[in-house]
């Protein structure tokens, strides 16, 4: 089955006329002969043709604009993406239009249909902790409007995309706080139905088993990124039985909130519970203790992201331009807060 979307050169291929005749067949010209343009209109309908309005919009007057929607900006990974991102658009001439979708599905559509109207060439997306229907970004692809994911996404969008390993380095992660005496290890999760908070904790899991180590369902807790059910979270986790001696936290952003509530509970880092995370926030060097942490390499991410989406900006509507998906590498950066067995 043919993934990449249908173009005029495809439909002209299958009736053996030209590309140029096909063009003017769509869009209604009178010098087409009728049957031609019946027979035009008729495979484009049954093939799925979807012409990229943007690029008819922009025809004779480009806006060179960029359209970026992220979570929230609050959040220093997506502010610091967005500083690469709009780097290297400006290098390549473009300027950059953003919106926070402030983890809402609904304002992720609002934001799309302001950025349409605004008539931006090509958009960058990072999906909203909500969103869990795609069909607002699976048109635009159908549309072939250019577009990249980054960081968050679904396995289900056939677009290019920038990401992480995520479930690699959560594996690493995992395995380092084994490595420093850890056996009872818990997870503190995003929401259960993203994706990335997923894929972590599947390379958590996979750590766990790798070296013989079983943990029950009760030490994988899920929070939505707020302070204050990320407390209550922690507290549910540290308030087992038998509490983990370790926790994997999905970022930075949860893992402060998470070790304030471990303080309040008397408990001492890294001596009673280890703790390592995600995203390698520049003040995880300066908290105490330091917090390790999985750094991502965000430059050249909004780097790549920005390459990514030039292909497609650059490209003649008759050109398929093939998904890409680019998966980044990842470092865990070990500070104070996992070495636990270097203070026994």
């Amino acid at each position: 089955m043919k993934n990449t979307p249908v173009t005029i050169k495809d439909i002209a291929r299958s009736l053996n006329i030209s590309i140029s005749t096909v063009s003017r067949a769509l869009r209604g010209m009178p010098e087409i002969h009728p049957d031609t343009r019946s027979a035009v209109v008729r495979l484009a309908e049954e093939l799925d043709y979807q012409p990229n309005q943007l690029a008819k919009n922009l025809a004779k007057s480009r806006t060179r604009t960029i359209g970026v929607i992220v979570p929230n900006l609050s959040y220093y990974y997506f502010s610091a993406m967005l500083n690469s991102i709009e780097e290297s658009a400006l290098q390549a001439g473009y300027s950059v239009l953003v919106c926070q979708t402030n983890e809402s599905y609904l304002r992720e559509i609002t934001n799309i249909q302001n950025l349409m109207r605004s008539q931006v060439e090509g958009f960058i997306i990072s999906l909203s902790r909500d969103t869990d229907n795609y069909e607002h970004v699976e048109r635009l692809a159908r549309k072939n409007i250019p577009l990249v994911l980054f960081d968050r996404y679904a396995e289900s969008i056939d677009v290019s995309k920038v990401i992480v390993d995520n479930k690699a380095a959560a594996f690493k992660a995992t395995e380092h706080l084994i490595e420093n005496g850890c056996q009872r290890i818990g997870f503190l999760a995003g929401p259960s139905q993203l994706l990335l908070s997923n894929q972590r904790v599947a390379g958590y899991r996979e750590a766990l088993a790798k070296h013989g180590l079983s943990v029950g369902d009760q030490y994988v807790v899920h929070c939505d990124y707020t302070q204050e059910n990320t407390i209550m979270q922690t507290l549910t986790l540290m308030s087992l039985p038998q509490p983990p001696d370790g926790v994997v936290m999905i970022s930075d952003r949860v893992a402060y909130p998470a070790m304030y509530a471990m303080n309040q509970k008397g408990l001492r880092i890294p001596q009673d519970v280890a703790v390592v995370s995600f995203n390698n926030e520049p003040v995880s060097a300066f908290f105490s203790p330091a917090l390790s942490s999985v750094s991502q390499p965000i430059q050249d991410m909004g780097a790549e992201t920005v390459r990514l989406l030039l292909k497609q900006l650059d490209a003649t509507e008759e050109t398929v331009v093939p998904r890409e998906t680019k998966v980044m590498e990842t470092q865990l950066i070990v500070r104070a807060s996992s070495l636990r067995a270097a203070v026994r």
